[in-house]
C-alpha cells in the first residue's frame, strides 16, 4: 500500500492487516466484538490509506461476504465525501479504486453492486470526464459484448445476462447522477454523455422490444423471456432519463439541445406505440394464465417485469406531463395514448370486479389504472371546448386523434356523450366505497377516519380518491354536461327508497359526488330543502347500513358549507350536525360521530358563520366533542377533535364563558392521558389559549394556565412544547386584569420563569420580552417590588450576549415602558446593581454599535429623566464610580449622542422625546448639561418647536386640541400596540398612550420652566447668563419668540 509523500507529520498511515482484522469484527455477528471495534473503525477512517483498503478488501472475492459488505458500505459512507482529499488518499490510489470499480460486474450479491452503483455515481460526477475519461466506454463495452451474447445465443449464458443487467444499472445510476446536475459544467457533461448514447441505446432497445412483443404465454416459463425482459426494462429507463433531462430544456436556443429534438419525438412517439402493444399482450397473456392454473416461478417472475416494465412507460408520460403540461398536449401522438389509457380504465370496469387488483399479476393493476386516471385529470383541462383561446366546437372521441395531426390552433374537445360516460363509470364504478373500505371501516374506524382524512395527499395513489379527482376536473372544464347529468341523478336518486346496503352505497357514491362538485351545482340543487326534506330524516334514521349515508351526510354538510356554496345560517345544519355528533343509538357509530366533529369545525369556520344561530348548539358541541375526546382511542383523532373545539371556542367567543369550567376540568385528564404524545398536548394548549382569549378579563384560569405553562417550557418538553406554551403565557397576561388571584396559582408566579429565560434562552427571547411587557402593563410595581434586581440582571445578561439586534431594541423598548409604569425607587437602583446603566453608556462609547440601538439607547435616557431627574443623577455619579470615570465622562458620552442621534429620530413623537428629556436635564443645573445650552440643546429645541408650530397650525384648522401634533393625527404605529389588538392589553396600551407627557405636556411651557430651574439650581441668573450669553443672538431670539408664542 503506498504511503503519503510529505503528509506522515499530520496523517497516519493505516496498516492493511489491522484494517483487515478490525472490519472482520465490525462484521461480526458477535455484538461484543462489534462494539469493540466500532471505535477503532471510526478512527482508521482518518487513516491515510484507509479508503484504498476498504475498496480492495470489497473487491477481494475470497474474502468472506459479510466483510466485503462491511468495507463497501463503510467506504460508500465516508470516501465519497473525501474523494478529494488529498490527506486520505493519493492519486494513485484513486485510480486504483476507479479502475476496481470496474470489476463487480459479475459480483452476485446485491448489496455490494448497489453500493458500488453509488460509488461510481459519485465519483463520476466528481471525475468525469477530466480524470475518468474512459467511464462511459468501459460500461458501454460490457453492454454490448454482453447484450450480443444475449441476443446471438439461444439460451444464454446466466453470467453473462448478470454482467449485462449490472452494466446497465451502473449506467442508470450515472444517467440519474448527472441529471440532478444543475451547473454549466454538469449539464455540458449531460450533453456530451447523451450524444455518445442515445443513439445506441435506441437500438439495443428496439432489437428487444420486438423479441418481447411476439411473446406467447409459453415462452413466460422461459428464462431467456425474463432476462428479455429485465434487460429490455433496464434499457428504457436509461432512455427515459436522459429523455427526461432533454424535456424542459428543448425550448432553449442555447447549450446544443436543439439537434436532439428529433431523437426525444423519436422515443416518445415509439413509446407511445409499445405501450399499446405491451399493454395489450400483457392483458391477453394474463387472462391466458388465469384460465390455465397456477403459474410456476419462472412465469411469475417474468409476468412481474412485464408488469413492472408497461409501468415504466406510465411514469415517463407522468413526468413528462408534470414538466411541461402545455407542450406534452402538442407532441404527436400524447393525446392518443392518454385517451388509450383511459379506454383501459373504461375496460377494466366493464368486466368483472376481480379483474382488478394491487397485484402485478392482476389483468388491471390498481397502479396502471392510477397512471391512466391521473394522466387523463391533467389532460382534460387542454381537451376542454370553453378554455379560453381553445376550439370553438365540440368533437367526437372518434375524430380527436385525426384532429390533432391536422390543426394546430384547434384545441381536441371531448364529446357531451363522452363525459357524461365517464361520469357514470366514476360514480357508479370508482367512487363507491368497496369491500375493503367497509371492512377497514369496521376493524378499525378511527384509523379509517384518519386515512379518509389524509386522502388530499393520497389522491394518486388510491382508486377511490383518484376517481373523485378526475370526476372535480371534469365537473370544472366541463360543467355544461356534468352539472346537468348530477341533476338529473341527484333528482332521481334521492327519491327512491334506500333500505339495502347496494343502494346506500350508490346514494353515498352520488352524494360523495354531489360534494365534490358543490362549487359547480350550487345553482341547481336547493340546499336548503334537501336539508330539511331529506337529510334530516336520514340522519335520524335506525337502518343498519345508514352509517354509510350518515358519515356521508355530515362530510357533504361540511364541503357544502365550507366551499361557501351556502352560508351556515340554516338551523338544520346545526341540527342534523349535533345529532350526528352526539347519537349513539342503532344505525350509527363512531365514524359518523368523528366526521361530524370534522364537519362541524369546517362550517363554524366560514366568512358567514353566525353566532347567534348557533348559540343554542352550543353546550351540546361543546359537550359532546370533549366525551369524543376522552372516548377516542388514537391521538390523531383526539388532536382532529381538539382542533374542532378550538374553532368552535374561537368563534363562539365571549359566549363560550358559561361552558369554559367545564372545558377547563376536561383538559387535565387528556393532558395526563398524553404523555408523550406532544402533536395532541401542542393541540390543548392552542384550545387552552383560544378560551383565555375568548373569555379575556373574565377569565379564571390561572390554576390550569400556571401548571402548563410551567410543564411546557421544562426541561426537555420544552423542545416539544415551547412555543405553544409562550403563547398561552403570552395570551393569559395579555388578557388578565390582574397578576395574582386569591387561593390558587396566579400569574405573578410565573414572574421567576421569564427572568431565567431571559437570561437564559436566545431563542425564545422574543417572546420572552413580549411576555415581561405584558406583566409590566398589568401590574409593574407588583413585578418590580418582588423581582426588580433578578429582572434587571436578565435584562443586561441578554444585552451583553448574544442577543440578535431586533431583540435587544426590544429589550431597550421594555424599559423606557418600566420606567413610565413604576416609580423610580422601584427601579433605579436595580438598574445600577445590575449595570444596567453603565451597559448603556459603554454602548455610547462604542464607535460600531448600531445606530438604530443607539437612538433606543437616547429614548431610554430620556424616559429615565422624565420620569426622576435626581435619579438620572444618581445613576451618573454611581454609574462614573464604578466604572473609574469621572462625571464629566459619563456625561459627555451621553450628551453627545443626544445630539448626534437626533437625526436618526424619524417619528415627531420621539423628536420630541428628546427635546423633553433634554429639558429635564437642563433643570438639574448640570454644568456639563448648561455647556451645550447654546448650542446643540437650544438647536434641538428649535427644530422640535418648529414642528410642533406646524402641527398646531394644522389642527387649529380643524379645530382640534391645541396640543396636537402632527403625528398625533395620525394613528400610532401598529408596532407600538405589539399584536395585542384584540385582548384587554390594548385598551391598557391605549390609555398609557394617551396619558404620555410626550402627548399631554406642553413643550414650550415645560422647556421654558426647565430654564427657570436651571437658573436657580445653577446659582443664579448670573451664572446662568454665563451660558445664555454664547448662544447666537438669531437663533436665541427665534427661540424667545417660540417660548413667549
Amino acid at each position: 500500500m503506498a504511503k503519503p509523500s510529505k503528509l506522515e507529520h499530520v496523517t497516519k498511515v493505516a496498516d492493511p492487516q489491522e484494517l483487515y482484522r478490525v472490519i472482520s469484527q465490525a462484521s461480526s455477528q458477535n455484538p461484543a466484538e462489534v462494539r469493540a471495534s466500532s471505535k477503532r473503525v471510526e478512527e482508521l477512517l482518518d487513516y491515510f490509506g484507509t479508503f484504498d483498503g476498504l475498496h480492495e478488501i470489497a473487491a477481494t472475492r475470497s474474502v468472506p461476504l459479510p466483510v466485503r459488505k462491511q468495507s463497501i458500505i463503510q467506504f460508500k459512507n465516508k470516501a465519497l465525501n473525501h474523494w478529494r482529499s488529498r490527506k486520505l488518499l493519493s492519486d494513485e490510489q484513486r485510480v486504483r479504486i476507479r479502475s476496481r470499480c470496474m470489476t463487480f460486474f459479475d459480483e452476485e450479491d446485491d448489496t455490494i453492486v448497489e453500493c458500488n452503483e453509488v460509488i461510481v455515481a459519485k465519483i463520476a460526477r466528481q471525475d468525469y470526464p477530466m480524470h475518468w475519461p474512459s467511464l462511459l466506454a468501459d460500461i458501454m463495452d460490457v453492454i454490448r459484448t454482453n447484450l450480443e451474447v444475449l441476443c446471438g445465443t439461444p439460451n444464454g449464458d446466466p453470467r453473462s445476462t448478470l454482467a449485462l443487467r449490472r452494466g446497465l444499472a451502473l449506467l442508470n445510476s450515472v444517467l440519474k447522477e448527472f441529471s440532478g446536475v444543475k451547473l454549466l459544467a454538469g449539464v455540458k457533461t449531460m450533453v456530451h454523455i447523451i450524444d455518445q448514447l442515445h443513439e445506441v441505446m435506441f437500438a439495443y432497445y428496439s432489437k428487444l422490444s420486438s423479441m418481447i412483443s411476439a411473446l406467447v404465454p409459453l415462452a413466460l416459463s422461459d428464462q431467456r423471456t425474463a432476462d428479455n425482459l429485465i434487460v429490455a426494462h433496464f434499457i428504457y429507463k436509461c432512455l427515459v432519463k436522459m429523455a427526461l433531462w432533454l424535456w424542459p430544456r428543448l425550448a432553449q436556443p442555447e447549450g446544443g439541445f436543439a439537434k436532439l429534438e428529433p431523437w426525444f419525438l423519436q422515443l416518445f412517439q415509439s413509446s407511445t406505440g409499445q405501450l399499446k402493444i405491451l399493454s395489450e399482450l400483457r392483458i391477453n397473456l394474463v387472462l391466458a394464465l388465469r384460465a390455465s392454473g397456477p403459474a410456476d416461478r419462472l412465469t411469475l417472475l417474468s409476468v412481474d417485469r412485464l408488469t413492472r416494465h408497461v409501468r415504466v412507460f406510465g411514469k415517463f408520460f407522468r413526468r413528462l406531463q408534470q414538466l411541461k403540461p402545455d407542450k406534452f398536449v402538442q407532441l404527436p401522438t400524447g393525446n392518443e395514448i392518454v385517451l388509450y389509457y383511459w379506454d383501459r380504465v373504461v375496460q377494466a370496469t366493464n368486466g368483472p370486479p376481480e379483474l382488478i387488483q394491487d397485484a402485478p399479476t392482476a389483468v388491471f393493476p390498481v397502479r396502471f389504472l392510477l397512471q391512466a386516471m391521473v394522466l387523463f385529470k391533467e389532460n382534460l383541462s387542454r381537451w376542454t371546448p370553453f378554455r379560453k383561446g381553445g376550439p370553438k366546437t365540440e368533437t367526437s372521441i372518434d375524430c380527436l386523434w385525426e384532429l390533432w395531426s391536422c390543426a394546430d390552433e384547434s384545441r381536441p374537445a371531448l364529446s357531451q356523450e363522452f363525459v357524461e360516460d365517464a361520469v357514470r363509470l366514476l360514480v357508479t364504478r370508482f367512487i363507491p366505497l368497496n369491500l375493503a373500505d367497509l371492512e377497514g371501516w369496521m376493524s378499525d374506524p378511527e384509523e379509517w377516519v384518519n386515512l379518509e382524512d389524509k386522502e388530499n395527499d393520497q389522491w394518486e395513489y388510491e382508486l377511490r380518491p383518484c376517481g373523485e379527482r378526475v370526476l372535480m376536473t371534469l365537473s370544472s372544464q366541463y360543467k355544461v354536461y356534468v352539472t346537468p347529468l348530477l341533476e338529473t341523478t341527484f333528482k332521481q336518486i334521492i327519491a327512491q327508497p334506500t333500505v339495502d346496503s347496494a343502494s346506500v352505497i350508490q346514494k353515498e357514491a352520488l352524494y360523495c359526488a354531489i360534494g365534490r362538485c358543490a362549487i359547480h351545482l350550487q345553482e341547481v340543487i336547493p340546499f336548503s330543502q334537501w336539508l330539511q326534506h331529506n337529510l334530516l330524516a336520514e340522519a335520524r334514521e335506525t337502518n343498519q347500513y345508514y352509517p354509510i349515508i350518515k358519515r356521508r351526510i355530515a362530510w357533504l354538510i361540511g364541503k357544502w358549507i365550507s366551499d361557501m356554496c351556502s352560508p351556515a345560517n340554516d338551523p338544520n345544519v346545526w341540527e342534523i350536525l349535533l345529532h350526528l355528533l352526539r347519537d349513539r343509538g342503532p344505525g350509527t357509530d363512531s365514524v359518523v360521530r368523528l366526521t361530524a366533529a370534522t364537519a362541524l369545525r369546517e362550517c363554524v369556520d366560514t366568512v358567514h358563520f353566525d353566532i347567534d344561530v348557533f348559540a343554542p348548539y352550543l353546550p351540546t358541541a361543546v359537550t359532546e366533542l370533549l366525551k369524543l375526546m376522552g372516548e377516542a382511542d388514537t391521538m390523531e383523532a383526539k388532536q382532529r377533535l381538539a382542533k374542532s373545539l378550538n374553532v368552535v371556542i374561537e368563534r363562539a367567543g365571549p359566549r363560550i364563558i358559561p361552558h369554559a369550567q367545564m372545558i377547563s376540568e376536561g383538559i387535565p385528564q387528556l393532558w395526563t392521558a398524553a404523555g408523550e404524545e406532544w402533536l395532541f398536548k401542542a393541540q390543548l394548549l392552542v384550545v387552552v389559549t383560544s378560551l383565555v382569549s375568548a373569555m379575556k378579563e373574565q377569565s379564571s384560569l390561572n390554576s390550569l394556565i400556571v401548571p402548563l405553562v410551567q410543564e411546557g417550557l421544562s426541561q426537555g418538553v420544552a423542545i416539544n412544547l415551547d412555543e405553544d406554551a409562550l403563547n398561552l403565557w403570552l395570551a393569559a397576561v395579555r388578557n388578565s386584569s390582574s397578576l395574582g388571584y386569591a387561593g390558587g396559582p396566579s400569574l405573578i408566579d410565573l414572574v421567576p420563569l421569564a427572568v431565567s429565560l431571559l437570561s437564559d434562552n436566545l431563542d425564545l427571547l422574543g417572546k420572552i420580552v413580549s411576555i415581561v411587557e405584558s406583566c409590566l402593563f398589568v401590574d409593574a410595581p407588583a413585578v418590580l417590588q418582588s423581582f426588580a434586581q433578578p429582572l434587571m440582571n436578565a435584562f443586561v445578561k441578554a444585552l451583553t450576549g448574544q442577543a440578535i439586534m431586533t431583540n435587544q431594541k426590544d429589550i431597550l423598548v421594555c424599559l423606557q415602558f418600566l420606567t413610565q409604569l413604576a416609580p423610580a425607587t422601584l427601579w433605579g437602583e436595580a438598574m445600577h446593581f445590575a449595570g444596567l446603566f453603565s451597559h448603556v453608556v459603554e454602548l455610547l462609547n462604542h464607535d460600531e454599535s448600531s445606530p438604530s440601538l443607539l437612538t433606543e439607547c437616547i429614548y431610554l435616557l430620556a424616559r429615565i429623566a422624565l420620569a426622576d431627574r435626581q435619579m438620572f443623577l444618581q445613576l451618573v455619579s454611581a454609574t462614573a464610580e464604578t466604572m473609574s470615570l469621572s462625571e464629566a465622562k459619563i456625561w459627555e458620552a451621553v450628551l453627545d449622542h443626544w445630539w448626534r442621534q437626533f437625526d436618526h429620530m424619524s417619528e415627531p413623537r420621539h423628536r420630541k422625546l428628546a427635546a423633553l428629556g433634554i429639558a429635564s436635564l437642563v433643570s438639574t443645573g448640570r454644568p456639563e448639561v448648561l455647556d451645550r445650552l447654546p448650542n446643540e440643546i437650544f438647536n434641538l429645541w428649535t427644530d422640535v418647536f418648529f414642528e410642533v408650530k406646524e402641527s398646531r397650525s394644522l389642527a387649529e384648522n380643524e379645530d382640534a386640541s391645541p396640543l396636537t401634533l402632527h403625528w398625533d393625527l395620525d394613528q400610532v404605529p401598529q408596532s407600538y400596540y405589539a399584536g395585542s389588538e384584540i385582548t384587554v392589553e390594548f385598551d391598557r396600551r391605549k390609555t398609557f398612550l394617551d396619558n404620555d407627557p410626550v402627548r399631554i405636556t406642553q413643550l414650550t411651557n415645560y422647556v421654558a420652566a426647565a430654564l427657570q430651574e436651571a437658573e436657580r439650581n445653577c446659582g443664579g441668573i448670573h451664572i446662568f447668563n454665563q451660558y445664555i450669553n454664547k448662544t447666537d443672538p438669531t437663533l436665541l431670539k427665534q427661540l424667545q419668540n417660540e417660548l413667549q408664542t
